[in-house]
């Protein structure tokens, strides 16, 4: 893997006026403008957003991306993009933009919801301060910390043979299954996660849970942990609470699946790059 462009950190590098790399956040929508013909987009870079005609109501340091400054940015609501920019969401800018451009908006997606969502302390009611040395809000009056959150969940593909288990919720596209996947719960391992979910959702018992990787997914603060498990038993019963539907799909005969920027797809995908059994 080619080591990353990126270098975090929140003292502002002392780059060239102008050349910071906004990633500005209308709502949930990031600001990009428009390069080439091909439906490509690139972030605003300018040494102020007012400069564009922005009024920005908080922004946070990033770090360096190519020597340059990034700032993440809550724009002020009813703030219209300035010509040739618009306000597109992260899940259409998939592949449509820099790959670490994508990474850094997602990062930037986080640390300015956790900006906006603690700006009093929650036990004193004191206006907090951002740290300077980490990633911090803290109360001076209490001494209270808030670190940004992270939601950790757990997605697992459960093999049996030739066929996997998935799963379809009611807000999935037309046609789309994806797979088992849940948040983890206090005092909870992931494995742990991975095998009650299981059962929850499908009634189907588990074995051979191994880890697969990891995904930050910024909607709005998850991190996701993949693991392949193999079928153990159980009859398949779906918790229609949770899910629209539930089954058992051939290799063969797979339906629409997740987008290519998911874990889910990347758990899929490596199965079915694996010789069927």
């Amino acid at each position: 893997m080619p080591p990353s462009r990126f270098r975090p950190g929140l003292s502002r590098p002392n780059a060239p006026p102008g050349e910071v790399a906004w990633f500005a956040f209308h709502g949930d929508e990031l600001l990009v403008r428009a390069v080439g013909g091909n439906d490509r987009f690139d972030v605003p870079i300018a040494a102020d957003l007012a400069d564009l005609g922005l009024r920005v109501v908080r922004a946070q340091p990033l770090g360096e991306l190519d020597g340059r400054s990034c700032r993440s940015a809550e724009l002020a609501p009813g703030s219209p993009a300035p010509a040739g920019h618009a306000y597109v969401s992260l899940r259409r800018l998939h592949g449509r933009i820099d790959p670490e451009l994508f990474d850094l908006a997602g990062t930037a997606y986080q640390v300015q919801h956790w900006d906006r969502a603690h700006q009093y302390c929650a036990a004193c009611g004191a206006e907090l301060e951002t740290g300077l040395d980490e990633r911090v809000k803290r109360c001076a009056r209490c001494a209270s910390s808030y670190f940004p959150r992270i939601t950790p969940a757990t997605i697992v593909l459960v093999e049996d043979g030739p066929r996997i288990l998935m799963t379809r919720q009611a807000r999935f596209p037309a046609g789309m299954y994806g797979l088992v996947a849940g948040f983890v719960e206090p005092g909870e391992t992931l494995e742990g996660c991975v095998a009650r979910e299981v059962h929850e959702e499908t009634g189907v018992d588990i074995g051979d849970i191994a880890y697969f990787g990891s995904q930050p997914w910024p909607f709005p603060h998850q991190i996701m942990v993949g693991f392949t498990a193999r079928y153990a038993g159980g009859e398949l019963r779906v918790d229609t609470r949770e899910l629209e539907d539930a089954r058992w799909f051939h290799r063969d005969a797979l339906p629409t699946l997740p987008p290519p920027l998911s874990i889910a797809r990347k758990l899929i995908d490596a199965w079915l790059a694996r010789p069927a059994r």
